[in-house]
């Protein structure tokens, strides 16, 4: 499979879950709002989410991706299914017993990570409540993310993008159908993510069976390749470790400022993660495994035109996206999400939050192409160290800011301008240490198309200042279906005007704009179209 058609392929399967996510949050603001039941769930939601990250989607994947395929490359098929089940038998051995234990010891979980709901006893319950029903998650997610990981390896990319539908179209269903028979809809919400996870894994053994992988049960055993993947592992849950840890942090904190809080910073990470799947983890997603075959096989030309493709498209839709969401924030947020127990005020708080996030936009999607780049050469170590730093940096930053602007009642900004700020810095270190290796396979041509999408992405910015003052203020008492298609118009037209500056400038021929997708009429090959200046 080529590089673009893996990319359109995990960004096409996320973008689809992306959507139903939206219906899924629209809904869950509808009849949660902004309240203590939400601020509970978010708290239950984050939690296996947490430690699922960290491990099976984090240090774990990382870590497994460029074993199973070196494996698969070196010793074939029957060597890399043996792998992946002692794989699997470790993590069953481990995530088990863990799983018990962090639902006894809820109570006590909750009261480290979300402090701030013990002095509001009903949100401080709930929570526990929820999280004690979701924690099983952790262990439904952790062998998606490794039979994923195996079908990764083999250029199956669909499957496992395709996954968080399920997730998404369950959690809809639960709201809507099953709420009266949960007792709430916090609590359908909570049995629906436990569901979700089943089904997910069935979904993801059945995509493995097809390609003739059925990973079997084995007795955990620390067979000399799992030691080689947990020594792999561990700087890799330090790494992830840290990035959760972050997102732990800003929730911590959050919890000390007014109800409220952690829900206008969910609807606002709900969408900085829509351009952040679709491009950035896409890109990651697909670039590992190809890398790493590259690297296996020596292969001097195809690995850096993979990252040069990579950090082209990566730019190319990051930018826009960026200014798009410091532009139209407020209304964006408004239109998606105020009605029902959410009004207008929240969405203009969380809108706040998004602008916040968004000034790290592009920063943490080319972070997750830097960051392919040191694991496909099996270094989880390097990324750990500046990932520490982050960490102290967001930490203080989120404290400090979130404290200036607490009597303003904008607390929640501050740790999402932390959180923005901070992806900077970690794409400073990030591309610090690729460069210092020689790893940074970068060349004059891309910087340069780097200004020359930033300059029409400002240009970009120009047309949306212009129209939402033009368009918006007249629609203030209009239906929300009038608004929408207001905010699809301006975004539409921005859009186009991008793509112009671009073609109609010379900047970037078309050629080069139609090479980022390519067609089935013109398949690319691997190593992508070489068509693009400097490739």
């Amino acid at each position: 499979m080529s590089f673009y058609k893996a990319i359109v392929t995990v960004g096409g399967m996320t973008l689809l879950s992306r959507l139903f996510g939206f219906v899924r949050d629209v809904l869950t603001a509808t009849y949660l709002g902004a309240g203590p039941v939400a601020d509970a769930f978010f708290v239950a939601l984050k939690l296996p989410n947490f430690f699922r990250r960290m491990t099976a989607e984090g240090a774990f994947s990382v870590s497994f991706v460029p074993l199973f395929s070196h494996e698969l490359e070196k010793d074939g098929r029957d060597s890399a299914r043996a792998f992946a089940e002692e794989a699997q038998a470790v993590m069953l051995g481990f995530l088990i017993p863990f799983t018990i234990i962090c639902i006894v010891a809820m109570p006590w979980v909750l009261m480290l990570i979300a402090p701030g709901f013990v002095d509001t006893p009903d949100r401080y319950n709930q929570a526990v409540e929820l999280s004690r029903i979701t924690f099983p998650y952790i262990l439904l997610m952790s062998l998606t993310a490794l039979l994923g990981g195996i079908l990764n390896s083999f250029d199956r990319f669909g499957p496992f993008a395709a996954a968080p539908i399920l997730f998404n179209f369950m959690l809809i269903i639960a709201m809507l159908f099953f709420a009266d028979l949960a007792g709430s809809v916090g609590h359908a919400m909570a049995w629906g993510v436990v569901v979700a996870g089943v089904l997910q894994l069935a979904w993801m053994a059945w995509a493995c069976h097809r390609i003739g992988m059925r990973i079997k049960i084995r007795k955990p055993q620390l067979t000399p390749r799992v030691r080689v993947l947990l020594k792999k592992m561990v700087p890799g849950i330090f790494g992830a470790g840290v990035a959760q840890i972050n997102i732990f942090v800003d929730m911590i904190i959050a919890s000390l400022l007014p109800v409220g809080a952690i829900s206008f910073l969910y609807y606002a990470d709900r969408m900085y993660q829509l351009p952040l799947s679709v491009v950035g983890i896409a890109v990651g997603t697909a670039i590992l495994p190809m890398l790493t075959k590259a690297l296996t096989a020596a292969d001097t030309t195809i690995a850096p035109r993979l990252f040069r493709q990579g950090f082209d498209l990566c730019l190319f839709l990051s930018l826009p996206a960026t200014v798009a969401y410091l532009m139209l924030a407020p209304e964006i947020m408004q239109v998606l999400f105020a009605r029902g127990a959410f009004s207008v005020a929240d969405s203009h708080m969380s809108a706040l939050a998004l602008m916040g996030y968004a000034l790290g936009l592009p920063a943490f999607i080319i972070s997750k192409l830097f960051g392919a780049a040191f694991f496909a050469r099996h270094d989880t170590a390097t990324p750990v160290k500046y990932a520490i730093v982050c960490a102290v940096m967001n930490t203080a930053l989120a404290l400090l800011f979130s404290q200036l602007l607490k009597d303003k009642g904008y607390g929640h900004v501050g740790i999402a301008v932390a959180t923005g700020l901070t992806a900077w810095v970690n794409l400073g270190l990030l591309g610090f240490g690729l460069q210092r290796r020689g790893l940074l396979l970068l060349e004059r041509q891309s910087f340069m198309r780097a200004g020359f999408f930033l300059s029409a992405s400002l240009v970009m910015g120009g047309v949306f200042w212009s129209l939402s003052h033009l368009i918006f203020p007249r629609l203030v008492e209009s239906g929300q279906i009038l608004q929408l298609l207001a905010v699809l118009f301006v975004l539409g037209v921005g859009g186009l005007v991008y793509l112009g500056v671009l073609l109609v400038s010379g900047a970037v021929p078309f050629a080069v704009i139609q090479s980022l997708f390519p067609n089935k009429a013109k398949k690319a090959t691997i190593d992508g179209p070489t068509n693009l200046p400097g490739v």
